[in-house]
């Protein structure tokens, strides 16, 4: 892992933290740089609400409400869907098999010169564009 720089977390990357599963302890490292000033961790919020449908169809809303209570705690900054964002997404999923919300992650870490952290497979298909950070599955 880079000791410092930018961050684009995707659902795959949050959601395993927030369930302490394999891939967590990575997060937490990028967490911490958030911690400490030593990178920009993001999210877009196409991902975060992926994460949230996620985890209100597997758990309930009861904790989906928690899971957003624990999420705006941590030191990531939650990017908007704006138009030039929803654009660069467009046309990166028309270009390759990803998933849209995946193409949103993408958009954000080419726009933010930042590192995706992911375990998803999907990415494969554009890790040639963007640096990643591979989680264990």
């Amino acid at each position: 892992m880079k000791p410092y720089g930018n961050y684009v977390l995707d659902s795959f990357a949050l959601l395993a933290y927030l369930a302490d599963e394999r891939g967590a302890n990575p997060v937490r490292e990028v967490l911490g740089h958030g911690l400490r000033h030593t990178g920009a961790v993001c999210m877009s919020v196409i991902n975060l609400g992926e994460c949230l449908y996620i985890i209100e169809r597997e758990q309930g809303l009861a904790k989906t409400h928690q899971a957003l209570a624990a999420i705006e705690q941590l030191p990531v900054a939650v990017a908007s869907a704006d138009r030039e964002r929803t654009f660069a997404a467009a046309h990166i999923k028309a270009q390759y098999r990803v998933s849209y919300a995946d193409a949103f992650a993408i958009a954000l870490a080419r726009e933010s010169n930042a590192t995706v952290v992911t375990g998803d497979p999907e990415f494969k298909h554009v890790q040639h564009l963007i640096p990643i950070l591979w989680l264990p599955r």
